[in-house]
């Protein structure tokens, strides 16, 4: 292939979501309230953790950040979504889909290493509650959260890197709702089976370690919950880690499905995909709200505070 066929591809289409052409508006509207909910909700919890002193501990902190990628990851995702329905607007430039492709990707990668973070986080409040506040302080919660964001950039540099040093010179097709890493794939004019094996290989590992740990340490968390005597603290000991695990399980089973098959083209792909860029980012918060004690009598503070303030 020569170099210069590279650059013969300035822009491509994303082809969407398939449906029927009236079901547009409909959809568009859909995924608007779906978004608005997602970006209120997520910022709920951003600016209740920031207001109530009750929640500035390690694990509500790590709630900020995780709460802030999920509002950025459908950020950069949806709004294209909601161009395509209403505007038809299906064209993505070369650089606009490098973009999205490494925003996905990072974003996506710096929650996974944040909910081992989180996992882990749990681990020490409830099998070594002594040691907690000497382990976990606050320049140690900023060292670890950096961390989780300094991999995802790497991680995701690294793909996008992969990807797009391939030639692309002629078919612009995206079979897909946005940029992503296997869809790309296909349009490439080159044998992509060492960037599908390399892709395979890295995510893969990457989430097996993630998944592993977060299991090792629920398995360690479990042994310790039983061990204690009070029913109301097992209850309550219980009702911190479901949450975590809730959206962990709801993160990780779509994310395995599409990426351990790199050369898929089921059309159940995209309704996956649909659910664990669109649907989970909006499931988060309502699943912190609701399986939560502290951040529901938090929340009713923080209501109760704007009743108070005069208008």
């Amino acid at each position: 292939m020569q170099s210069g066929n590279q650059t013969s591809v300035s822009h491509f289409i994303l082809v969407g979501l398939h449906h029927l052409p009236q079901l547009g508006i409909p959809l568009f509207l859909a995924f608007l309230v779906i978004y608005v909910l997602t970006v209120s909700g997520n910022g709920l919890i951003i600016l209740t953790v920031l207001l109530d002193t009750r929640l500035h501990r390690p694990m509500y902190w790590f709630l900020c950040h995780l709460s802030f990628l999920d509002m950025t990851i459908s950020s950069a995702i949806v709004p294209k979504m909601l161009a395509g329905f209403l505007l038809d607007s299906k064209v993505i430039s070369f650089g606009g889909c490098v973009i999205q492709l490494f925003s996905f990707h990072f974003l996506g990668c710096t929650e996974c290493f944040l909910y081992t973070l989180m996992a882990y986080d749990r681990f020490l409040a409830i099998c070594k509650p002594l040691h907690y506040a000497t382990i976990m302080t606050h320049s140690v919660c900023n060292y670890l959260a950096l961390g989780t964001w300094l991999g995802g950039t790497i991680h995701s540099l690294f793909q996008t890197s992969f990807i797009f040093r391939l030639p692309f010179c002629g078919p612009n097709r995206v079979d897909y709702f946005f940029c992503d890493i296997p869809a790309v794939l296909r349009l490439a004019c080159a044998d992509t089976t060492i960037n599908e094996l390399v892709t395979f290989v890295d995510i893969g590992f990457l989430a097996l370690t993630c998944f592993m740990l977060i299991l090792t340490s629920y398995g360690y968390i479990v042994a310790a919950i039983l061990r204690i005597q009070s029913v109301d603290g097992r209850r309550n000991a219980f009702s911190t880690c479901a949450a975590h695990l809730t959206v962990v399980i709801v993160y990780y089973v779509p994310c395995t499905f599409i990426y351990l098959r790199p050369g898929s083209q089921e059309p159940l792909d995209g309704v996956v995909a649909v659910f664990y860029t669109v649907i989970t980012p909006l499931l988060n918060p309502i699943i912190y709200t609701l399986r939560n004690k502290e951040m529901k009598a938090a929340l009713r503070r923080l209501g109760a505070l704007k009743k108070l303030q005069p208008h």
